[in-house]
């Protein structure tokens, strides 16, 4: 069975969790629950968790599907998705909530919903357009059901992990405060930065190959 080295499902698990960044989203977090107790609260953001991993899975097992339904090329979906995640790199660098994520009215809306976990938290801030391309790009490198198995394991992994931030929020919160997210946003941004470019140069040696050498 064909699958990649370890240190590829690491890296594929960075890369998701510098693009979700729970951490930059407790703040977000925080706000939209702040009328709510405790429990209603850990609630919403354990099925914010629950959901981004759903969403994430689904993308996983359909995204190949998705690329042939519209005739869109591996290497064209690299570039594509690269220039994405690239932009939202360069919000993150300034500390800012990309516009990819959520607009301003939707920020707007979603202060006056009650229930928050599926909208807007699993979906755009969490399982965002970065996220849904990143799942899709590493699912195509190979075939193997070893190389799925892996990387559900990495999307079930990094659900629990929000879950648990989530759960944990009002003491990250108080602990790190806005200059310390800020620090662990821009460190995230960094990463994602790196990823983009790389996305970018390998899908540019697909669409070109004599970019290759």
């Amino acid at each position: 069975m064909e699958t990649g080295s370890v240190s590829e499902y690491l890296k594929f698990f960075v890369a998701l969790l510098a693009i979700i960044n729970p951490v930059g989203t407790i703040p977000i977090f925080i706000n939209l629950t702040a009328n709510q107790d405790t429990t209603t609260r850990n609630k919403n953001g354990s099925l914010a968790s629950m959901s981004m991993g759903i969403i994430l899975l689904v993308v996983l097992f359909s995204g190949e599907a998705i690329l042939r339904f519209f005739g869109i090329s591996v290497g064209s979906f690299r570039v594509g998705g690269g220039i994405l995640i690239l932009l939202m790199a360069i919000s993150m660098l300034n500390a800012k909530m990309s516009n990819v994520k959520q607009t301003k009215e939707e920020e707007i809306d979603s202060a006056e919903r009650d229930s928050v976990g599926v909208v807007p938290l699993a979906t755009p801030l969490l399982a965002g357009p970065g996220a849904i391309s990143t799942v899709i790009l590493y699912a195509q490198r190979y075939t193997s059901v070893a190389h799925y198995l892996y990387l559900l394991g990495g999307i079930v992994l990094l659900a629990g992990l929000t879950a648990l931030l989530f759960r944990l929020a009002p003491t990250i919160a108080r602990i790190l405060g806005k200059t310390g997210i800020n620090i662990v946003t821009r460190l995230m941004g960094l990463i994602m930065a790196a990823m983009g470019v790389e996305f970018i140069a390998h899908g540019l040696k697909q669409l070109f190959p004599i970019l290759g050498g």
